[in-house]
């Protein structure tokens, strides 16, 4: 019964990347639902990557795999879970 409970937490905090607009800084992501939503997110919002901490939306790309974690209701973080060319390739596809 826990696990299913954390399992639903961790597929409904997932999102896909849809659009990136580094200028506004608005992310469109796909969540489990089938609609898109738009996050407005604050200049200098840490991106967590392999690579990196303290990156910015530059290092994301349209197909990465997402975490969002909030603060009071807005986003204070982004975790990359999965980088898109790794999504194309995986043998869950």
């Amino acid at each position: 019964m826990i696990e299913e409970g954390i399992t639903e937490l961790l597929r409904k905090s997932r999102y896909m990347v849809v659009t990136v607009d580094k200028e506004t800084g608005r992310l469109r992501v796909k969540g489990d639902a089938a609609a898109c939503s738009d996050l407005s997110c604050h200049t200098g919002i840490p991106v967590v990557t392999d690579d990196e901490r303290g990156a910015d939306l530059e290092c994301l790309n349209p197909g990465d795999i997402i975490r969002v974690n909030e603060v009071d209701g807005h986003p204070a973080e982004i975790v990359v879970l999965r980088r898109v060319w790794e999504e194309l390739t995986s043998p869950e596809v």
